[in-house]
């Protein structure tokens, strides 16, 4: 649904900047395709932080899950073995479309991340636990 929500949200933009600023009366001036263009990308990227966000949201509440159906005891030992093959040279290759690769991110980048480090993961079970 972001996606489409931000397409609608971006063309909405141009079109108020192309009549309202640009004082274009028929059709679409240059000042809408540039303007959506821009918003589509900017609108995107948001968009795309959202769903990542809940993504990572979503990890959390399955590990939670995990740790009910297996017991929080066997949940982190897996999670920690995870992070231990996660510093291994072959497998972020392997993991990184997955989004697993154990390394906390800084700033930005840990927008982007889909899954919530292992660490913040083990750590929350701990607390649950």
């Amino acid at each position: 649904m972001a996606s489409p929500i931000s397409i609608f949200l971006s063309r909405v933009i141009g079109h108020v900047v192309d009549r309202v600023v640009f004082k274009v009366e028929r059709g679409h001036g240059p000042a809408f395709w540039i303007t959506t263009i821009i918003a589509e990308i900017v609108l995107g990227i948001l968009a795309s932080v959202i769903v990542f966000w809940f993504s990572r949201r979503r990890e959390f509440r399955a590990d939670a899950g995990g740790a009910r159906l297996a017991g929080g005891g066997n949940m982190i030992v897996a999670l920690e073995r995870l992070r231990l093959t996660a510093g291994q040279p072959h497998l972020p290759d392997r993991m990184a479309a997955f989004g697993i690769n154990g390394v906390i991110g800084q700033g930005l980048k840990r927008l982007f991340m889909t899954h919530p480090p292992l660490e913040e993961r083990i750590a929350a079970l701990k607390r649950g636990s």
